[in-house]
């Protein structure tokens, strides 16, 4: 079997000099490339040494640290199934995923382990270790007394490497299984698409228990033998002053709009960087243009889901081999990546005309072989010619720039009309005074469902819920109108800054009842 191990390629990319900073922290730590190597092998060890049965998962909610990354290549590294949980879930949902995905070792925060332990010991887990951000916990203490040499398991590319919970907006969460060769796969891919060259640095301000971090920054780093420097949480003014040392940055759009906030941001102050990626939610168009005009930057919008990694990216440079299109541009994600097919279909399954909306169905390498123990709803999700419907609508222009509306779920059908949020969610955005917005559908006696806008004005910005209405009847169809808009401080988000649009339609779901 030919070595197809995620890590072996990761670690066949550090550089020659292993005693070159991999990972510079904000508390001012340097771990060296031979650090790296050093450390998830004693970690590997630790695993191995449990005697766990081939496939058994490594279940981490921890905070933020490099030892937490060093876990997860570990993980990786012994051949086992890494599985990360976001910080903020609470016991009932831990409890879920515990039971569900049947970890055979659970890694926790120390001020965590009290009831994470008793959960897990109940569901059958037989480790349960800790790891804090300061380097102290049961995981650390284990592993010390382990080897620093390892020899990396044998994996075939089909081999599962981890699996990522998805958000659950709509029923329970599933475990969405990736391979070893998807992720590699999408490594190599975005390593060339995105120009990665000798001498880049990272910034890495995001946390590390999702895709966008977890794999698209790291793996970027690592497969590339960049340094990174690592920020335990995402401060405006830490990153600005790291400009000057880095070259590329990936943030969410949150983010953006956080570092616009600061005075200090410039053309001279991102003089040093190549390139800024954004995603893991839309990027407003006035973020975007902002952006261009403050830095000389223009962000590079891409698109991916838990499921697949990245799918679709904005071009990084005027080249023959993407298309010959030159611009980034604000409101796309840009084109499919090589190796990746994407199609827009009807929900009767027929192909839609050019421009025309419907549901992004993709097929590549990077797709994820299925969700864990659920057989059906993976067969559900794929087309008989094994497209996976992304659940995401949109549409693709003459150029074949794919544009994103909106998710499936977030489709308004008013009155028997299709109402998409993501177009009205532009015209609002554009109005004068409004900072952001979004638009759900709630029951309706006549209309069987309306839209309703929550919207956000701009500090300093007072914005009448009627002005905005009546605006938008001056532009649109009156089918598309939303039938009531209410402006508030806040939107509700998930860590990674998308809207909880479900959050808003259990807030107002009986707006309209008798």
């Amino acid at each position: 079997m030919a070595q197809e191990n995620l890590f072996a390629a990761l670690r066949a990319a550090f550089p020659a000099n292993l005693d070159e900073i991999a990972v510079e922290t904000d508390n001012g730590l340097n771990y060296s490339w031979r650090d790296l190597d050093r450390a998830s092998a004693m970690l590997a060890n630790l695993l191995q040494s449990l005697g766990l049965p081939k496939g058994s998962r490594i279940a981490v909610q921890v905070e933020k640290s490099v030892e937490a990354m060093l876990l997860y290549l570990a993980t990786l590294r012994a051949g086992l199934v890494f599985l990360p949980l976001n910080t903020a879930y609470q016991s009932a949902e831990i409890e879920y995923f515990v039971a569900n995905a049947e970890p055979a070792v659970v890694v926790c925060s120390s001020k965590n382990f009290s009831w994470v332990s008793k959960i897990a010991f109940k569901a059958g887990t037989q480790h349960v270790f800790t790891l804090d951000e300061d380097r102290t916990g049961s995981l650390l203490q284990r592993a010390a007394h382990h080897s620093d040499r390892h020899t990396t398991a044998q994996n075939s590319a089909q081999d599962l490497a981890a699996i990522l919970y998805t958000s659950g907006t709509t029923g329970r969460s599933k475990g969405a299984m990736l391979t070893h060769g998807n992720m590699l796969s999408n490594a190599l891919v975005l390593k060339d698409y995105w120009g990665w060259k000798k001498g880049d640095v990272l910034i890495h301000a995001l946390p590390i228990f999702h895709v966008h971090g977890l794999f698209v920054a790291i793996h970027g780093a690592l497969i590339n033998g960049s340094k990174m420097i690592w920020l335990s949480k995402f401060e405006p003014k830490r990153v600005l002053a790291k400009f000057a040392e880095a070259t590329v940055f990936m943030g969410v759009p949150t983010l953006y709009v956080r570092l616009l906030a600061e005075p200090g941001l410039s053309v001279q102050s991102a003089g040093h960087m190549r390139l800024f990626i954004a995603g893991s939610a839309p990027l407003l168009t006035e973020t975007f243009t902002d952006w261009k005009t403050r830095t000389g930057h223009t962000i590079l919008e891409r698109y991916g889901m838990s499921e697949t990694v990245m799918l679709t990216s904005n071009p990084y440079a005027a080249d023959a081999r993407y298309g010959g299109q030159k611009e980034r541009r604000a409101g796309a994600v840009g084109f499919p990546l090589p190796g990746v097919q994407l199609r827009v279909q009807s929900d009767d399954g027929k192909a839609v005309a050019q421009g025309e909306i419907g549901g992004l169905q993709v097929k590549g390498p990077n797709v994820f072989s299925g969700y864990w123990r659920m057989p059906e709803k993976t067969q559900e999700e794929f087309t008989a010619d094994g497209f996976f419907k992304t659940g995401d609508v949109g549409k693709i222009d003459e150029r074949g720039y794919v544009s994103i509306v909106g998710r499936s779920k977030d489709l308004i059908i008013s009155g028997g009309y299709n109402v998409y949020p993501a177009e009205i969610e532009g015209y609002i955005n554009d109005m004068p005074g409004v900072a952001e917005s979004a638009l759900v559908g709630v029951a309706h006696p006549d209309f069987g469902e309306v839209g309703v806008a929550v919207v956000i004005a701009k500090s300093g910005a007072h914005i009448a819920p009627e002005t905005i209405l009546a605006n938008l009847k001056s532009q649109l169809a009156n089918f598309k109108i939303p039938k009531r808009c209410f402006v508030v401080d806040e939107l509700p988000r998930n860590t990674m800054g998308k809207v909880q649009k479900n959050l808003l339609r259990a807030q107002y779901k009986d707006l309209f009842s008798a």
